[in-house]
């Protein structure tokens, strides 16, 4: 068994997919109306990926607090200079809990945590 994807309804499918392919750097994979007012698209090139949804009859979107998502980055350095470009505020961080890795969070637009982290390599 693996794990394929993880969903999040969203509120508006433009201002989540300019965030996803902007900030997080995830390309569009797959893009379709799944009827009765549903549009799904499917971001990531990876084994697991990330599946936006919408639903014009339904527009009551649930985000849980204790729920965040996490993408590792080459540089979190690189990573605040651009979300701060961008507008986008630091919801918390950025930590150090140990030598090896660092990171921060945000808020998607839905109010989803979003974790960038470095893995800290060791020389």
């Amino acid at each position: 068994m693996k794990f394929c994807w993880s969903t999040l309804t969203v509120n508006d499918m433009e201002e989540s997919l300019k965030f996803y392919q902007e900030i997080v750097g995830l390309k569009i994979n797959r893009r379709f109306n799944a009827g009765s007012g549903v549009e799904i698209v499917f971001l990531g090139d990876g084994e697991t990926q990330i599946e936006l949804m919408t639903n014009t009859k339904d527009t009551k979107v649930n985000i849980g607090e204790d729920i965040a998502w996490g993408f590792e980055v080459e540089s979190l350095d690189e990573m605040l200079a651009l979300v701060k470009e961008k507008g986008i505020n630091i919801h918390s961080g950025p930590v150090q809990p140990s030598p090896q890795i660092r990171f921060f969070n945000v808020l998607d637009p839905n109010g989803l945590s979003i974790q960038f982290v470095e893995n800290i390599k060791e020389d």
